[in-house]
């Protein structure tokens, strides 16, 4: 997957500063004392396809070690900040605000595995959370795991990957990223004497420990694609790993994991469009893993266990999925017994398999649900929410026999909460709300949900936030968001930061259009491939109804999105550029052909399955009609704000550099158009709290410019 944004930039003409009174000032013409952008020099680099000759004079960006490229982009960065100069005193009056909201010192509700209770934990002034285990009772001493802020010294960056700590909890097995990459390297920790043992290796993507603690599994990835594609086993009192399996088709990856029963080692093989399980006994592991079901292409299938029975989420019978379950004697298809049918209208997104129940993550009418099967009952129960839009699925649940059922639930208007939803009453209990300080009360704003129709008649959901007795009178300003890709739903989640915006009269919508999975896998076909063109068509009848509809300002739209959504952006920005005010591209994946052709790049040829392979003329042809960087064209383009990260291995920062050099070659429109890389981070952005608080700052300060939302004047 490739998630980032990839985004545009212009000349600089006429510039929006925002004063310290809260008016809005704008510049006249540009002189010889305005900043000029940095001109990226031009280099001839040119080839072929499907008798079509692409000129490319910046695809010497792509050399990170040309002392040259490092330059450029230092000088971007500075450019962008004398630009934004001014915004300094509402970036340090937005970064107050949304610090003021959040309870930096903190506890996550603490889960049972085993004979302890495991949390996380914050501390006001440190950048990284705290983990933590307590035995017995939340009364007995506390155990700190992992210290994040620790591991952190010496680095700009910082994150974990896998955490799974021993059946016998006496190990701990973990990864971490250092820069931003998302290559993890493995430790192992013993958690009786504190030490590191002499257990590590690099790449490391996925792990899982056997039942006797002596053994972990993990998977690894290829240095160069990042395709996760061995699986290892290392025996803690051997000097090496023992290569296990080699994946060598190159759409697949492959991951390793240990039931929730703890007896069965799952070994997945995955492209976006096909998948193969194979088992192995979790006290037998150095045996030859059996296998569910062979590989047939483009069918999906996911194992859980239960007692005596595989239990089995596919696609088989339709693309919405279907469960079933077999004896594990028996696993193959010939023996499958269907339990729920496949529902055209119902997506079963995921399974949880517990020794009484099985509980089911849904989709449908663009919103998730929670349902309960009791199978020795016959029984089928469901959750109920009601709120018009809302986000819920499983939180962590590690014991096998609970009486409760732990899901995670949030929405604009409900911060992130854990319930403990009891088993047998099917009542929830309320365990934690996230604190929102400040005064903050959702009483004083308005969440909706409301639909656009696209060029083809399709209906496509969006979601509103928007401050109480705001008139829908054509005078607002607003932020359309959306991504659009991979299946991915566009999941209707809190964000206090987001009132920052929404508190000074700004709309906040959401777009859950074709490409995403918030209709289930249908949505997703309807914008992938062949189909990719009503992804950016459906997008632009949403932000069209916001003006039509009165909502927002015919003037006063910005929209965003990143990564594959950044590549929304470019799309959209080409299709339409006087339709948006401003585009906000984070860590956008703008150069399609160019990145799709060459698969030495991470990721590339897994995602054939997700927009073709420019290779094959046909879809060259639909990928020809959006690639950003080979459709830009004279023409006035809105203000931007292009983002990304020189760390970046899903989308590498080269495709906001170029698109951006190129765009300022084009762009009539003069208005301002900035580039800003973080030379320390990945894919993500910052990894320490405080730090990504700075640039959700930097970004609502540009927004709340280019919308022209002046600030409010002190009163007397």
């Amino acid at each position: 997957m490739r998630p980032t944004t990839r985004i545009v930039a212009a000349r600089l003409a006429v510039c929006l500063l925002l004063s310290s009174q809260g008016t809005l000032l704008m510049s006249g013409p540009v002189s010889a004392a305005t900043p000029q952008p940095p001109i990226a020099d031009k280099r001839p680099h040119s080839f072929t396809l499907h008798g079509e000759t692409f000129h490319d004079d910046y695809a010497w960006l792509r050399e990170k070690t040309d002392a040259k490229v490092i330059d450029y982009l230092n000088a971007e960065n500075a450019y962008t900040d004398q630009l934004t100069s001014a915004q300094a005193p509402l970036r340090s009056k937005l970064y107050d605000e949304m610090l003021s909201r959040i309870q930096q010192t903190d506890l996550s509700v603490p889960y049972q595995k085993g004979g302890y209770l495991y949390y996380s934990r914050t501390v006001e002034g440190q950048q990284y959370p705290m983990y933590c285990r307590k035995r017995g009772d939340e009364k007995a001493p506390e155990e700190v795991l992992l210290d994040l802020n620790e591991l952190a010294k010496g680095h700009t960056f910082m994150a974990i990957g896998d955490f799974e700590v021993s059946p016998d909890e006496r190990l701990l097995a973990y990864t971490t990223d250092d820069n931003g990459y998302r290559q993890y390297r493995l430790h192992v920790k013993d958690l009786t004497t504190g030490d590191t043992l002499a257990v590590t290796d690099e790449r490391v993507t996925s792990l899982a420990w056997t039942a006797d603690s002596r053994t972990v599994f993990y998977t690894q990835e290829d240095a160069t694609s990042k395709r996760s594609y061995r699986l290892y086993h290392r025996e803690l009192s051997q000097p090496h790993a023992t290569l296990r399996d080699e994946e060598r088709d190159e759409r697949f990856d492959v991951h390793i994991d240990l039931s929730r029963s703890g007896e069965w080692l799952f070994y997945t093989i995955s492209s976006h469009t096909t998948s193969e399980v194979r088992v192995l006994p979790a006290d037998k592991p150095f045996t030859a893993p059996s296998q569910i079901a062979p590989r047939v292409q483009d069918q999906e299938y996911y194992v859980d266990h239960r007692r005596d029975e595989f239990w089995i989420r596919t696609n088989d019978k339709g693309r919405s999925f279907r469960l079933v379950k077999t004896k594990v004697a028996t696993p193959d298809p010939s023996h499958w017994v269907e339990v729920v049918p496949h529902r055209p209208e119902v997506m079963l997104s995921g399974i949880d398999c517990f020794a009484q129940t099985v509980v089911l993550t849904e989709r449908e009418n663009a919103l998730p649900r929670i349902t309960v099967l009791e199978p020795e009952k016959g029984t089928s129960r469901r959750v109920e929410f009601k709120e018009a839009a809302y986000t819920v699925g499983p939180a962590t649940n590690a014991e096998y026999a609970p009486k409760t059922f732990r899901y995670a639930y949030q929405s604009f208007l409900t911060p992130p909460s854990v319930y403990d939803l009891d088993l047998a009453t099917m009542k929830p209990e309320l365990k934690k709300r996230t604190a929102v300080l400040g005064g903050w009360d959702p009483s004083h704003y308005v969440m909706e949900r409301t639909t656009a129709t696209a060029s083809d008649g399709t209906k496509v959901p969006v979601t509103l936030l928007y401050k109480k007795g705001l008139p829908r009178n054509g005078t607002a300003a607003a932020l359309l968001y959306a991504y659009g890709s991979y299946g991915i739903s566009s999941n209707v989640t809190f964000n206090s930061n987001r009132f920052s915006l929404v508190d000074r009269g700004v709309v906040y919508a959401l777009a859950h259009i074709r490409g995403g999975g918030d209709l289930g896998k249908t949505w997703h076909d309807q914008g992938r491939m062949q189909n990719k063109m009503n992804t950016f068509t459906d997008f632009i009848a949403c932000a069209q109804y916001l003006k039509d509809s009165g909502v927002c300002a015919k003037d006063r739209l910005v929209i965003q999105g990143g990564s594959a959504g950044g590549l929304l952006m470019g799309a959209v920005t080409n299709l339409a550029p006087t339709l948006f005010t401003g585009v906000l591209s984070q860590v956008p994946f703008v150069d399609v052909i160019n990145t799709m052709l060459d698969e030495s790049l991470p990721l590339t040829v897994g995602e054939f399955e997700e927009w073709g392979n420019p290779k094959v003329e046909k879809d060259f042809a639909v990928m020809r009609r959006y690639s950003p960087y080979d459709n830009m064209a004279q023409a006035a383009y809105p203000a931007m704000l292009v983002k990304t990260s020189l760390n970046d291995s899903q989308v590498g920062y080269w495709e906001p550099a170029k698109y951006v050099a190129k765009l300022r070659t084009l762009d009539t429109g003069g208005k301002p158009v900035l580039f800003k890389c973080n030379m320390g981070a990945g894919h993500g952005g910052a990894s320490g709290r405080y730090d990504a608080l700075h640039e959700a700052a930097f970004d609502y300060a540009w927004i709340l410019e280019t919308l022209r939302v002046p600030e409010p004047k002190p009163v007397p």
